[in-house]
């Protein structure tokens, strides 16, 4: 836990008003409604169908939100909450807050200085990130920028098995503190915003840079990428992902290294109690923000059934549908020992690069602060199920 409390609330949201006494507003809107539209301004349209685009008639998407609206708050007054803090450990990763960054690829599409801003922003902030395997940036930069700062890094397990344990090996060389492992991509999902536009960026070379960094990739190649881009770009989509990847096939990575892994995208108490039974050391419930099953079910309705499931012997994370710190705040209640962000910070970063992705981020810890101040909760273990009305 970190030692010294922050009050977010009244921090951030002083300073906005003390601000306005000259007129000042805040330029990035306070709110994901007004976020959202300034990010779609700001945006190109490939960008925008990239970012806020998911899988076919995107029901999953609206299943995330339509599941918080399914867990109110019920208010508990006087609770004597005015010091708080909201610092927790994550895998010996000392946050300020029970949050973190979940991998959002090609970001560079969003702004040039991609993941390398989202770096600096959370080490500024005291707050872990996952580095993605689809990253604009090789992890090694990534780490740079993230100096001190608290990383974890994400894996995308595709055909080539030399490939994976490449990037799990350089994942350890960079400080990550545990590896967080996708199950849920082993297929591209069908996703109409981007299919509309003919636009897959993996194949204009974007989005790939782990890849082209890595030399078990380079390996496969009959030139350089810096020699022909484009053969490294077809290379990559033959081999990103393997539908065929199986339990058997995930337990080599503990041969590989002696990193906490994460399974991340498990919604099913029965997958979960597997993780939990195979030795893996966490899991992290996740419908990858709607963009890969359509018709599939909101993350956070999944939640319970999971921290059930695995009976408190591994932690529980969760992302997808966040969107306020009052969502943080649910997710947190129904068990999550933390939560992944999505779209907030990749709007935050695509409207004012850095400064944005940090602005979205103290926004949400502010209204958690708040929210925690106004039911009486001093620390995150204070959240509890029943702070939700049943």
């Amino acid at each position: 836990m970190t030692d010294t409390p922050r009050h977010f609330g009244p921090e951030i949201q002083g300073a906005i008003y003390l601000r306005g006494l000259s007129g000042a507003k805040p330029d990035i809107p306070t709110s994901f409604t007004g976020l959202e539209v300034a990010a779609q301004k700001k945006m190109t349209p490939e960008a925008w169908a990239y970012t806020a685009g998911s899988a076919g008639l995107e029901t999953a998407a609206e299943a995330n939100r339509a599941a918080f609206s399914r867990f109110p708050i019920a208010p508990r007054m006087l609770g004597g909450a005015a010091q708080r803090n909201l610092g927790c450990e994550i895998f010996g990763a000392r946050a300020v807050a029970p949050v973190m960054t979940s991998p959002v690829g090609v970001l560079e599409m969003m702004h040039p200085d991609a993941d390398i801003a989202v770096a600096r922003a959370m080490a500024r902030l005291k707050l872990p990130m996952i580095i993605s395997s689809q990253a604009s940036k090789p992890m090694e930069e990534i780490a740079k920028a993230n100096g001190d700062g608290d990383r974890f890094y994400q894996l995308y397990w595709g055909k080539k098995d030399e490939v994976a344990e490449s990037f799990v090996k350089r994942a350890e060389q960079i400080g990550a503190k545990a590896i967080f492992l996708t199950l849920d991509t082993t297929a591209l999902g069908w996703r109409p915003r981007d299919l509309d536009l003919g636009y897959m960026p993996f194949l204009r070379g974007q989005g790939i840079a782990q890849y082209t960094s890595d030399p078990e990739f380079r390996k496969l190649l009959p030139q350089t990428p810096e020699e022909n881009p484009q053969a490294a770009a077809i290379m990559f989509t033959q081999i990103f992902s393997d539908p065929g990847l199986d339990w058997a096939r995930i337990a080599k990575i503990k041969s590989w290294t002696k990193l906490p892994v994460v399974l991340k995208g498990i919604q099913r108490a029965d997958d979960a109690a597997k993780a939990v039974s195979e030795g893996f050391d966490g899991i992290m419930v996740s419908n990858h923000g709607g963009r890969q099953v359509d018709g599939g079910m909101g993350a956070l309705d999944a939640l319970p059934g999971v921290v059930t499931a695995v009976k408190g012997k591994v932690p529980v994370f969760m992302d997808s549908g966040i969107r306020c710190g009052a969502d943080i705040f649910k997710a947190l209640a129904l068990g999550a020992s933390a939560v992944g962000i999505g779209r907030p910070y990749v709007y935050g970063l695509a409207l004012n690069g850095e400064q944005g992705v940090q602005a979205v981020m103290e926004y949400l810890l502010s209204e958690l602060d708040l929210t925690m101040a106004l039911n009486g909760c001093r620390a995150p273990a204070d959240i509890t199920v029943d702070l939700l009305a049943k």
